[in-house]
């Protein structure tokens, strides 16, 4: 590995952008050769405790400033754009070098799941013509898509050591394209019972933020019902893993002060999820809260056409998965054997062969079965779309979570037809 403590400004050339790309009309800096990777940094300031402000003033320091951002001040479809439209007003006027920065641009971004998944979502929704490869820094408690893409699962460190050795790991890294997952929920109006909006203290992830609420000129628009869009890279998840990480989440929320750092993060989840009853749920979770009591699932088969999955009364949990990463990079499918491949037509998960990994849990012990080699979660079907249709009045409202952002959805209770949420897949 290089030296950076004698070699760091030669290095740190290769990754600056001049102020006038950053910031129309800005000063012109000429120079002689242009950078190998260009990088704008994103920062969940409010991530891994005190990390993710300390990170912040590392790469300000290390960079120019006008290329670090803090997700707590800006969003990053509003840095992108307006990036994004300087380099086309550049190119236009004839600079070279906005057209190199633009093919060679990067993006890192730090924070948990549910942040990576933020720019994942902004960067697929702007349709560029050349999307940056975006590099996650593990901020968060779980850090599944991190540990997918071999960037790790432990929280970093946030002195300039460790930043630079990063950079160079963006540097080297090699581009790697995983298939993207669009999610469409409607449920119909209920003026008389409120909103169908989530239930506070938390609001739908920001990758559903990201699209908004269809309007009403939206095809997809259907009159009379409230329909939400959004996308995933690593999971979507219903039932009991979500109540408790939304019990977790709003825990963080109301009293960030006792979230300091990922062990403490970690310790802290496993005790909820004792109080919630995940570990006796049998016991503690109430059988007309199980999936198949819940509702009624279907898989479009390989040939075309829907199948009723068959979900055992035990199964309290179902999860989506894209990536083989999920609860601090455990692989809930593994690896079907010879005779499940034959009998089944199932195969190992890849994250870009356009098919959806659905994975059912009974309980928190099930789950421990994925530390166990070969374990894996009870393999229901892999599919390339899921609907899932809510039996009427089963529920006043479930529980959801995608790429680790959860949210309490209600559900209206009168209604002469089922809720219905669809899965379809994109790639990107």
């Amino acid at each position: 590995m290089k030296n950076h403590k004698f070699h760091s400004d030669d290095f740190l050339k290769e990754f600056y952008i001049p102020e006038y790309i950053l910031v129309a009309g800005g000063q012109v800096d000429v120079l002689s050769v242009g950078p190998t990777c260009p990088t704008i940094v994103f920062v969940n300031s409010k991530s891994g405790g005190q990390l993710g402000s300390e990170l912040l003033v590392t790469y300000r320091s290390v960079l120019n400033e006008n290329q670090v951002f803090d997700l707590g001040e800006e969003a990053p479809d509003k840095v992108l754009r307006r990036l994004y439209l300087n380099l086309e007003n550049l190119k236009l006027n004839g600079d070279v070098l906005a057209t190199e920065i633009e093919k060679k641009l990067r993006i890192i971004v730090a924070g948990g799941d549910g942040t990576a998944g933020w720019l994942l979502g902004v960067v697929s929704d702007l349709k560029l013509s050349h999307p940056p490869p975006i590099a996650t820094v593990p901020l968060g408690t779980g850090n599944n898509l991190p540990f997918a893409f071999g960037w790790g699962k432990k929280n970093p460190g946030t002195n300039r050591e460790s930043v630079l050795k990063f950079l160079e790991q963006v540097m080297e890294g090699k581009e790697m394209e995983i298939d993207s997952w669009h999610i469409l929920m409607r449920m119909k109006s209920a003026p008389k019972e409120g909103s169908c909006d989530p239930i506070a203290p938390l609001e739908l992830p920001h990758s559903l933020h990201a699209f908004n609420r269809v309007s009403d000129t939206d095809e997809l628009n259907v009159s009379g019902y409230d329909t939400f869009r959004g996308g995933f890279w690593n999971y979507f998840s219903m039932g009991m893993d979500a109540q408790v990480s939304y019990a977790f989440h709003c825990e963080r929320k109301l009293h960030p002060e006792k979230f300091k750092n990922q062990l403490t993060n970690q310790g802290t989840y496993a005790k909820i999820g004792c109080t919630q009853g995940w570990f006796a749920a049998s016991l503690f979770h109430p059988s007309s809260k199980n999936i198949a009591q819940l509702m009624k699932v279907k898989v479009m088969q390989r040939h075309g056409g829907w199948k009723d999955l068959k979900i055992h009364h035990s199964i309290r949990s179902i999860l989506c998965l894209n990536l083989p990463s999920f609860s601090g990079g455990l692989n809930p499918w593994g690896t079907p054997n010879q005779n499940k491949s034959r009998d089944r037509d199932l195969t190992p998960p890849y994250v870009d062969d356009g098919l959806l990994e659905i994975v059912g849990f009974r309980d928190a012990w099930h789950g421990l079965v994925l530390l166990a080699p070969k374990g894996h979660g009870t393999r229901l079907a892999q599919t390339h779309r899921v609907r899932f249709e809510f039996h009427k009045g089963a529920a006043d409202c479930t529980y959801m979570r995608m790429d680790g952002e959860p949210w309490k959805q209600p559900l209206p209770v009168e209604d002469d037809t089922t809720r219905q949420g669809s899965l379809d897949s994109a790639f990107s």
